[in-house]
């Protein structure tokens, strides 16, 4: 029997995730939007990094956002304009809405291997829950144009760490529903439930 694939402890991987955003909201309170910049891709690499010697993989979701975060912000810091890391959760929450959405149409819910899920649904439980993020995904993607456009610097980077997460928490949480009602039973449980 293989055994499984190694997993962080789900405090670790919170501060892993949480990690580079709250050294952002920090430093910007402290020494301005290009210094949080600069410090934002460098936590986003060393948990990377930390993330990879730990488990010798790395989750798609982070990735994918720290690519981003690297190519964005270097353009923030490159041409000292601070528009460049502003429409970087726009770009990342709207190409997670339609790579999800393209997973639908070709009938490859893809949404355990963008959320590295530990879960296991039926095949409508994910096309279910894939379409209810991706929607979810896309809603952000338009928060975050209206914050950034309408607010203060300071506010939307207020926003990015305590609007964006609770909100995704909340989300997530509002999901347990669906996931319950579409788990996916071994068939052991199938046989037992059967008794």
């Amino acid at each position: 029997m293989a055994s499984a694939a190694p997993r962080l402890n789900p405090l670790l991987k919170l501060a892993l995730e949480l990690g580079p955003l709250v050294v952002f909201f920090l430093a910007n309170q402290r020494a301005g939007i290009f210094t949080a910049t600069g410090l934002f891709i460098g936590v986003t690499v060393v948990a990377l990094v930390i993330h990879y010697i730990l488990l010798r993989k790395l989750p798609i979701m982070p990735l994918v956002s720290g690519v981003v975060v690297v190519v964005f912000g270097g353009l923030t810091l490159a041409l000292q304009d601070e528009l460049f890391i502003k429409l970087k959760p726009t770009i990342v929450n709207t190409m997670f809405g339609l790579v999800l959405l393209g997973g639908l149409y070709f009938r490859k819910p893809l949404l355990a291997i963008v959320l590295d899920s530990m879960f296991d649904l039926t095949d409508e439980g994910w096309r279910k829950l894939t379409l209810r993020w991706a929607v979810f995904f896309f809603v952000l993607a338009i928060l975050n144009e209206v914050v950034w456009r309408t607010q203060t610097t300071d506010f939307w980077v207020s926003f990015k760490v305590f609007g964006i997460m609770p909100l995704t928490i909340a989300f997530a949480l509002a999901q347990t529903p669906l996931i319950l009602r579409h788990e996916a039973k071994s068939d052991e449980e199938s046989f037992d439930s059967s008794l």
